[in-house]
């Protein structure tokens, strides 16, 4: 049996653990990325006897990727800034 437990901090109201067998590490990437969990203490990965602090891991998962600009994307950008020159031309 493999399973996670989330622990999430709410400051002077407590902590909340966050414990369902049927969770897999897909779904709780996906539930920081989306801001349902936030506040983490830590977050435990049990499989059968042993328990291993994931944290970092799942962090750097959940974490939003930065998107760098394509080349055709900066060649549309060029051309706006162009465009927003000749725009503004005294006549």
């Amino acid at each position: 049996m493999q399973y996670f437990v989330v622990m999430i901090d709410y400051g002077r109201r407590g902590r909340e653990a966050i414990v369902d067998p049927e969770l897999t590490r897909r779904e709780v990437v996906s539930r920081i990325a989306s801001g349902e969990y936030a506040n983490i203490s830590f977050i435990h990965e049990i499989v059968e006897s042993s328990v291993e602090d994931i944290t970092d891991d799942i962090l750097a998962e959940a974490a939003l990727p930065e998107i760098s600009l394509t080349g055709a994307n900066l060649q549309a950008n060029t051309l706006d800034h162009a465009r927003d020159l000749r725009k503004h031309e005294p006549v």
